[in-house]
């Protein structure tokens, strides 16, 4: 079982930059982790995901090149690096996990176990 808890969320202006964290509680954090969002109206977008072990990752391509995601294993915690922000960016971005022992499709949401409850995104022009 774990929580996840997000922060990082505000209000900027399109092209600024923004660091969204996910912290985990837990004994570990053997879990991959993925990053989603959902826009007012539109479904949940897959966003970013991140292998356990690091050596894999995951971008949608609306994202490419402009987000990163990573993680540090000591802190239990994910990071989602946005640079170039866009208003089609603005969204409420859920962190996900899910276990490292199952084999999963990490671009997908249904795959995952544990969801965090958001942190509204709002990019201004």
């Amino acid at each position: 079982q774990v929580q996840l808890v997000e922060s990082g969320g505000r209000l900027v202006q399109a092209g600024d930059s923004l660091r969204l964290s996910c912290a985990a509680s837990g004994r570990t954090f053997s879990y991959h982790m993925g990053w989603f969002r959902q826009a007012p109206g539109k479904e949940q977008e897959f966003v970013a995901a991140l292998s356990w072990s690091g050596d894999y990752t995951y971008y949608a391509d609306s994202v490419k090149g402009r987000f990163t995601i990573s993680r540090d294993n000591a802190k239990k915690t994910v990071y989602l690096y946005m640079n170039s922000l866009k208003p089609e960016d603005t969204a409420v971005y859920y962190c996900a996990a899910v276990s490292s022992s199952k084999i999963v499709v990490l671009t997908t949401w249904d795959h995952y176990d544990y969801w965090g409850q958001g942190t509204q995104v709002t990019v201004s022009l």
